[in-house]
């Protein structure tokens, strides 16, 4: 269910609630009454249905709060994880129950001029106004999250779960890999599928709905387009390469997830670009934070150690006879280090404590790799910044400094 439709239907809930419960009150038990008086309970409706007014509007100023306290500190990216929190949605959703059932239940105090008070019916909104006070607590507890640290391991954590999943469905490792035998040769296309619509970022495909479209056509789909490109009017989405049969376009369109901005979603690639933000942003004047910059090399560094031993050819899919069927661009190791490590370095070539964070990272992953071929990117890329290092404005002992790598920045001289 769509998050906004939350707050709707707590309301809806409350407002049938608020039919149906003091009609029942007032017929199965006309004479319970704990002794409240008409004006007390009034009073208390009254004000319980008043503030939650209060009580929301605040909701919404925390919220705004944290939107754009999220966006200007570390990525306008970032924002969407408050902007779609179920959390506040559901916040929301109880302070319109509580002051619709409060304000219901008013009108069945001394109704009719009987001098009875519905009291289950004000228990309950007792209980909402004792259920919204919590809620509203665990909501301003939400700000903690707004700590560099967490925000970073809340990143960190959805980079390592989305490497999980993406991988362990493709069953490949970097220990692990076999080579193929030669594919046959690729056809010419047979059908090319366009996209129509308003731009859209990809934000899924459906490996398995596309492989066995092309089993059954035995053909070969080829994505022009990868999970987190933008794609607009008119643009190739794939390409069929030989077949029996034109494929149906419904069927291969819903193969394809659309969406306004990238997620985590099947993209091992967004959870390093919104870390590399959050740190070029630290990294810049107006901020000038380059602590905050190393610990976001942290949770990358932790992230490339975790891609550096899979197998990261998933982009070439085959069915359960091994005949080729689906091939989607992927990011290859070089493309990882230079999103993780480039823009960073640029923005970071005068910090002393960046460069030195940069190396210890780049040798833990050198020392990882062993002799396995993707060292070599990973050496080279250490050349660059050691050159880098060598042409910065920083003076003979600066450089030294800079060439000594620590994994806490400035900390300790390894």
């Amino acid at each position: 269910m769509p998050v906004w439709l939350i707050p709707i239907a707590y309301m809806l809930i409350s407002l049938i609630c608020a039919i149906v419960l003091p009609r029942l009150e007032h017929a199965l038990a006309p004479s319970f009454d704990l002794g409240i008086s008409v004006s007390s309970a009034l009073a208390a409706l009254s004000a319980i249905a008043s503030g939650m007014m209060a009580l929301t509007g605040i909701v919404f100023s925390v919220a705004f709060v944290m939107l754009q306290f999220s966006a200007i500190t570390y990525s306008p990216r970032f924002a969407t994880r408050f902007a779609r929190d179920p959390l506040l949605f559901h916040a929301l959703g109880i302070f319109f129950a509580t002051f619709t059932y409060s304000l219901a239940a008013t009108a069945w105090v001394d109704r009719e001029g009987s001098g009875m008070v519905p009291t289950v019916s004000w228990f309950i909104a007792i209980m909402l106004l004792s259920l919204s006070l919590l809620i509203f607590t665990l909501l301003v507890r939400r700000l903690a999250d707004l700590q560099i640290g967490n925000t970073l391991r809340f990143v960190g954590d959805r980079g390592r779960e989305v490497i999980a999943e993406t991988f362990a469905a493709a069953g490949t490792s970097l220990a692990a890999q076999t080579p193929t035998g030669a594919d046959a040769a690729e056809a010419p296309p047979t059908q090319t599928l366009r996209f129509d619509g308003s731009p859209h970022y990809v934000d899924r495909i459906d490996t398995a709905a596309l492989v066995e479209l092309a089993r059954r056509a035995g053909g070969r789909i080829v994505m022009d387009c990868a999970v987190g490109d933008m794609v607009t009017g008119g643009m190739v989405l794939l390409r069929v390469h030989g077949g029996t049969a034109p494929l149906p376009e419904p069927a291969l369109r819903r193969a394809i997830g659309f969406g306004l901005e990238r997620t985590f979603e099947q993209d091992p690639k967004y959870p390093i670009r919104m870390l590399v933000d959050i740190a070029i942003k630290a990294l810049s004047p107006a901020i000038n934070d380059p602590t905050t910059a190393v610990q976001a090399l942290d949770q990358i560094e932790d992230l490339l150690r975790r891609l550096a031993l899979q197998g990261l050819d998933v982009g070439r899919v085959r069915d359960a006879g091994g005949t080729l069927r689906l091939v989607f661009p992927t990011p290859d190791w070089e493309d990882y280090l230079s999103l993780a490590f480039d823009e960073i370095r640029m923005f970071g070539i005068t910090s002393i404590q960046v460069l030195r964070r940069l190396r210890a990272a780049l040798l833990g992953l050198e020392e990882l790799l062993g002799e396995h071929e993707r060292a070599t990117p990973v050496r080279r890329y250490l050349e660059h910044i050691d050159a880098a290092i060598d042409h910065s404005a920083l003076d003979e002992v600066d450089r030294g400094a800079a060439r000594q790598e620590d994994p806490q920045g400035l900390g300790l001289t390894r």
